[in-house]
């Protein structure tokens, strides 16, 4: 910032040649209606993308200022939320060099997802490409786009989304759940924990990795491995210097061979050879193919080549790590900080498995109340506040023509926590979403993220149902508990 003020003639000659994109201030309007037709086919009285209201964009620099004044990007979901409430449903803003359109309502969200084709595009997410490319490395699935993505996604959807296959991790996910309690137990001073989210860290790696590799690590025990915590350390050194790099140009980090850039590959580069080391002893203990094992059946089935199978399975040890275990912490807490909730939830868990079994998956396909838990938790704090999608064509969205190529932002936790969808929406009530189904539209579930994070639905069910049914979270176990109030509000 110093080295822009003292630049401030060049800066006034800028701003003489190129005017301050002062947004329109006036609120999007409510009506949601995405046109049957492509935009070239539509109605005259569509609007151009220029006149989506928005957020002060200043030449360069757009509004990141502002964002950082409002808290930078850690805090970006709550300036969201507010965006939401000065300009409506539908709002235009520009970070840096990254532009974007942010929807905030279920009617808008239920009509893109219907205009769709059967490769939806989401965002380019530049940083990891370019590792990548630079590396020579396969795409994974948060980085493919059209068939490849579905030809890839279809390999593993079988033996991760596929009822009678989830059934079969039964054993592997209650064994690391039972390490987990034991854990806590010993791990628990006066009934709090230092930090829990580490410990759900390490149980979401080691449930993932016996799942992939059949392998377990003992991240729960009190000796650990140094090598897997070295993995979990890159997978959060990666995911926080990413961020910098969407609304920078990834390309300058590269050619000046700037400290975010140096840490981010240095931590890929520990991700990657990780996961290519325990694939390949994997692949080769089991190369007889006497024995069923999930990576060879996937490698062998499916016709991947070696760097797709490393690339793919990577990105799930990556998503192990982090989404998994950040939307258990959430549960966790939102329950904890409604003891009526957590105590109707064990009663059904003691109602639903026998006395002294295991749960397993028959048992959860009667426990509607977990999964009304579940839904809240990620209404109320998402895991992922907001997704995304680029348009594959021209689109008519609401009032606005939309170009192609234009990156929408779905603000799922603006939407979540939008009084004119869901009342009383900072309360955590599961029974809003067993109540009459006609009392909750079903885009606002969609819109709220509940599906997008589906693929880990049948193991965090498995997973919570046995920490709740041996453990109580009483309120005091989260010292931070504070901090995590104005996360909420």
């Amino acid at each position: 910032m110093r080295v822009h003020i003292q630049k401030g003639p060049q800066i006034l000659e800028l701003l003489k040649k190129k005017s301050v994109g002062l947004q329109h201030c006036k609120p999007t309007s409510s009506v949601c209606v995405l046109d049957s037709k492509d935009a070239a086919g539509s109605a005259p009285c569509a609007h151009s993308l220029d006149s989506i209201p928005g957020p002060t964009n200043w030449p360069l620099f757009g509004s990141l200022i502002e964002l950082l004044r409002k808290g930078g990007l850690k805090r970006q979901h709550e300036a969201l939320i507010h965006y939401h409430k000065k300009f409506g449903k539908i709002f235009q803003m520009k970070l840096g060099s990254f532009e974007s359109v942010h929807i905030g309502a279920p009617c808008l969200l239920e009509a893109l997802y219907r205009k769709e084709g059967n490769y939806p595009q989401r965002l380019e997410i530049k940083p990891w490409k370019a590792y990548r490319d630079m590396r020579d490395e396969a795409y994974g699935l948060l980085i493919l786009e059209g068939k490849d993505w579905q030809r890839v996604r279809s390999a593993f959807q079988q033996k991760l989304m596929k009822p009678t296959e989830v059934i079969k991790l039964d054993g592997k996910i209650n064994e690391v759940s039972a390490d987990l309690i034991k854990r806590i137990g010993r791990a628990q001073v006066n009934g709090k924990i230092d930090d829990l989210y580490f410990e759900l860290n390490k149980w979401s790696f080691e449930t993932i990795c016996y799942v992939l590799y059949d392998k377990r690590f003992g991240l729960l025990q009190d000796t650990i491995s140094e090598e897997a915590m070295d993995f979990i350390t890159a997978v959060k050194t990666m995911m926080s210097t990413f961020g910098l790099m969407m609304v920078t140009p990834v390309e300058l980090h590269k050619t000046f061979n700037t400290k975010t850039w140096q840490d981010h590959t240095a931590a890929w580069d520990r991700i990657f050879s990780t996961a290519k080391l325990y694939i390949d002893k994997n692949l080769k203990r089991h190369s007889s193919g006497n024995s069923e094992n999930f990576l060879c059946d996937i490698y062998h089935q499916s016709h991947l080549t070696k760097k797709e199978l490393y690339a793919a399975t990577t990105e799930l040890q990556v998503g192990g790590v982090e989404t998994t275990a950040n939307s258990m912490l959430w549960v966790i807490f939102n329950l904890s900080r409604n003891p009526c909730a957590q105590a109707k939830l064990l009663k059904e868990i003691q109602d639903v498995v026998p006395a002294g079994e295991t749960p397993r998956a028959e048992h959860i396909k009667n426990m509607p109340y977990l999964k009304a838990c579940l839904k809240e938790s990620m209404r109320v704090s998402p895991s992922v506040p907001f997704t995304s999608r680029t348009l594959d064509k021209d689109t008519v969205l609401g009032d606005y023509t939309l170009s192609k190529g234009t990156v929408l932002m779905i603000n799922s936790q603006a939407i979540g926590s939008n009084e004119e969808y869901f009342d009383n929406s900072k309360q955590f009530r599961p029974e809003r979403w067993l109540e009459e189904k006609s009392s909750i539209n079903p885009s606002n579930s969609v819109s709220a993220g509940y599906y997008a994070s589906m693929r880990s639905w049948p193991q965090i069910r498995s997973r919570w149902t046995r920490c709740i049914q041996e453990l109580w979270f009483p309120v005091e176990s989260f010292p931070w508990l504070s901090s995590a109030d104005e996360i909420l509000t």
